[in-house]
């Protein structure tokens, strides 16, 4: 099988090109396939004629967003609905990413993936409108993988690094940290998600549509941060702080669990978010706190 890799550089995308084995895989930089570009994009599908295309690129940094909205459009919807119509005219499958965030939060048991989108803000906007766009172009050749909270070894360079690397970077530097016990997640490892990816484009029961992959179970970004801090054994004061999901005047979803039902069905799960947590640690960092 012939797949197109874009996004090769990030933390998932690294991840996949590591983990998708078994196939002939391109996987063009930035200066090749800018996925801002309608012509680049049918360029790359005609020219390497792939069966699978997996599309990790997207403006994702949640703030910076509501002020370069034009920019998050483009590339979380405009680009995903040119990718779709360039692979439904190869007749190949595509698959590209969303969120958690499509969600308003006002739930208190995992979202399944028919649940209606409310999002809150432009982020949360521009994804929905992103899966909508593809699914219209081309309903029988789209899947989306909504997932959350991701964290692997290459970090999120829009976003500075990831959230792990931050918090233990944090805590070198701080003898008391604040963390939201507001918002609800399930943090995932793109390791363990890329390897659930690599699974689901060898299953023959795939079929198109929206899914939901997470590390299972769900906690707070304290709980999450007090887990690092355990296993790594850093002494650190931390405090839990209630910001009612409010980044400024921008709204975040409270509650933003995704329940993976429908590959679940297929046999395709994600362990645990804290063992996925010390997997990561341990690849990152050699061992646990002394």
């Amino acid at each position: 099988m012939k797949i197109l890799l874009i996004g090769k550089t990030g933390q998932l995308g690294s991840d996949l090109l590591r983990n998708v084995t078994g196939h002939e895989i391109c996987a063009p930089g930035r200066e090749i396939l800018d996925i801002g570009s309608s012509e680049a994009i049918e360029s790359a599908v005609n020219n390497f004629r792939p069966n699978v295309v997996i599309n990790t690129a997207a403006f994702h940094n949640v703030p910076l967003c509501e002020i370069e909205f034009e920019s998050a459009f483009k590339i979380n919807c405009i680009a995903i609905r040119d990718l779709a119509f360039a692979c439904k005219q190869a007749e190949a499958l595509l698959i590209t990413f969303s969120s958690d965030y499509v969600f308003a939060g006002d739930k208190r048991t995992p979202y399944l993936e028919s649940d209606q989108p409310a999002p809150l803000q432009i982020y949360g906007i521009s994804r929905v409108a992103g899966e909508f766009a593809a699914l219209a172009a081309a309903p029988d050749h789209t899947i989306i993988v909504r997932t959350c909270g991701l964290y692997g070894m290459h970090g999120a360079r829009s976003k500075g690094g990831n959230f792990v690397d931050k918090r233990i970077k944090d805590a070198k530097n701080h003898r008391t940290l604040e963390m939201g016990c507001d918002q609800v997640v399930s943090p995932t490892y793109t390791d363990d998600l890329s390897r659930a990816i690599a699974r689901l484009i060898d299953h023959p029961e795939l079929k198109p549509g929206i899914y939901h992959l997470v590390n299972e179970g769900q906690c707070s970004w304290y709980q999450f941060t007090k887990a690092i801090y355990e296993l790594m054994k850093i002494d650190i004061v931390l405090k839990a702080v209630d910001r009612g999901g409010m980044t400024g005047s921008m709204r975040r979803p409270l509650y933003s669990v995704l329940a993976n039902t429908k590959a679940k069905e297929m046999g395709v799960t994600l362990p645990p978010w804290r063992d996925a947590l010390e997997r990561y640690l341990k690849d990152k960092y050699g061992k646990l706190g002394e």
